[in-house]
């Protein structure tokens, strides 16, 4: 076992030692040691109950025959984070769970590994690390949040809280009916209830192969959730037994299997980020090109929340993710041949799944639409490409040429959006907010919402450098690529230019000659700056550009 480098011989007797301090005994020490990592903290409503879920998952352990040690990993709330300096911290924490998660396992030779997130930028991470550390791992994670429920019977969620805000100035709600949004819009732990980042991650895990059934699905507040941890805690005694490890299950074929999956679920534009990153540590180079013949090929299934009505609770009573699967194998989309952290394949995974609500998880012959949920969009202003949720963009918008209207930072957009002096055919763009100009790659979920709240998504365009929530619908398109601060096309824009944008066709494009564009590159100066110390500036000197995942060189 790996951990007989801290427990067995005389050599080792002063590390055992402390493990005596801890309170083990031999029986306990003669068993494989599980790193449990949860990411139990009191901020985050989606890591609220995951210490009940780090039990859950210690019981299956021991149950197994393992010894389970607990360590923990830290997490931000996207949500409380946003729009302030706040969200500049939401995508770097990505790489410090990834790097403190390995410090961790290498300093204290686990045998095998649990993680436990939820949101954000916590369950990437924590792939990244397994990818990276490459022992048996398998996930648990802590489910999504139960949907709102307005006083008229309407079912809520996180982005229409954000958008009554944008109602709010607009003057189409009053503030007792922002009131009302704000006590139900998020009734309980988990993560926010719709087809988010977090959730849109959780549900990959599956795709992927690294977590039982129903991990991306069952809500936080179900029972099944706590059965779901204990059958994981003993699923990784398996893991161990086999010596089945993460780059046994997440290889090339396997992340284009979680690509497929990503289309027809219509999941947040943020995969497009974290893919790319956890196939990194992993040997794998994902190309973003390579998305867009996916998404060709991949009908999008599912329409929830942003993109629809429907939620996570709905999603499982349906069949979950595995019903998603079941549906594209109909056409021969995933590669079932794969192992999974089951010790089974996906073909075996998926014998005997039904899809149990065909008006939640569409039949294949019966799509939303033929092609994915995401699209990739390639021009002359992103000549690196820039993703956008096509699946939550009205149809009128498909196909959009306006003027720009340039803003340097999200704030500056927001005061314009709310003082309404942005109108229907515009394209705010949004820039100095990428992975180094941000620095940290900010969500663009207010200035988003605010849009759409004012009466504006099937009219207005925004393109940025930054990011966008999972909680985004309309025509936001984002990861502009190079970004601003590295000097790309993005800088040059000036206000009044006319952009084109054609999502069917991927295309996005600045309407300037390359003459005009060369002039202006040479008069361009880059900004100082927006942060010189910490952290986030270590950030800015070592990411790379969104189309390569804002990983750290």
């Amino acid at each position: 076992m790996i951990s007989d480098k801290i427990k067995n011989g005389v050599e080792r007797t002063p590390n055992k030692s402390l493990l005596y301090a801890l309170g083990y005994t031999d029986e306990e020490l003669e068993r494989p040691l599980v790193g449990v990592v949860c990411s139990y903290n009191e901020v985050v409503p989606g890591h609220m109950h995951l210490d009940k879920i780090a039990q859950a998952v210690k019981d299956g352990i021991r149950a197994a025959g393992g010894t389970p040690i607990m360590f923990p990993a830290i997490a931000v709330c996207d949500g409380i984070a946003m729009g302030h300096i706040g969200m500049k911290y939401s995508l770097v924490t990505r790489d410090l769970i990834a790097d403190s998660t390995e410090a961790m396992v290498l300093a204290h030779q686990f045998d095998g590994l649990v993680m436990i997130p939820n949101c954000d930028k916590n369950v990437p991470g924590l792939l990244m690390a397994a990818a990276r550390l490459n022992i048996p791992t398998i996930f648990c994670s802590g489910g999504p949040m139960l949907a709102g429920t307005m006083n008229d019977g309407r079912r809520t969620c996180l982005s229409h809280m954000f958008e009554a805000v944008g109602a709010y100035h607009a003057g189409t709600l009053d503030e007792e009916g922002v009131r009302e949004y704000t006590e139900n819009a998020c009734p309980t732990c988990g993560s926010c209830s719709g087809m988010y980042t977090a959730n849109s991650m959780n549900c990959l895990t599956e795709a992927i192969g690294m977590a039982l059934r129903g991990n991306g699905t069952i809500p936080a507040v179900y029972s099944a959730r706590l059965r779901l941890a204990k059958h994981t805690g003993m699923k990784i005694m398996e893991l161990i037994e086999k010596d089945i490890r993460p780059r046994d299950i997440m290889t090339q074929a396997a992340f284009r299997n979680a690509e497929t999956v990503d289309m027809a679920l219509g999941c947040s534009t943020n995969t497009m980020l974290h893919l790319p990153a956890i196939a990194h540590e992993a040997g794998i180079e994902i190309d973003l090109d390579e998305s867009n013949a996916i998404s060709a090929r991949t009908p999008n299934l599912c329409h929830l929340a942003p993109a629809g009505e429907a939620y996570m609770e709905d999603l499982e009573r349906a069949g979950g993710v595995y019903a998603v699967m079941k549906e594209l194998t109909r056409k021969g989309l995933l590669d079932t041949s794969l192992i999974t952290a089951t010790g089974k394949t996906v073909a075996e995974n998926l014998e005997g799944v039904v899809n149990r609500n065909e008006q939640v998880i569409r039949p294949i012959d019966k799509p939303f639409s033929p092609s994915g949920g995401i699209a990739v969009l390639k021009g002359n202003l992103a000549p690196d490409g820039c993703v956008v949720k096509q699946s939550a963009v009205a149809p009128e918008m498909m196909k959009h040429e306006g003027p720009a209207r340039v803003f340097n930072s999200e704030e500056e957009a927001i005061a314009a959006i709310y003082a309404k002096k942005i109108v229907a055919g515009d394209v705010v763009v949004i820039r100095y907010e990428g992975p180094k100009g941000g620095p940290g790659m900010r969500e663009m979920l207010n200035p988003t919402s605010a849009i759409c709240g004012m009466g504006l998504g099937e009219s207005v365009a925004l393109i940025t450098d930054g990011r966008f929530s999972g909680a985004t619908r309309g025509a936001s398109i984002g990861h502009i690529s190079p970004e601003a601060a590295s000097g790309g096309n993005i800088a040059l824009v000036e206000e009044g230019d006319i952009i084109a944008i054609d999502i069917p066709g991927c295309s996005i494009q600045l309407n300037v000659s390359d003459e005009e564009l060369a002039r202006r590159r040479a008069n361009w100066v880059c900004p100082e700056p927006k942060v010189k110390t910490g952290y986030l500036a270590r950030y800015a000197k070592l990411v790379s550009s969104a189309d390569k995942g804002a990983i750290l060189s």
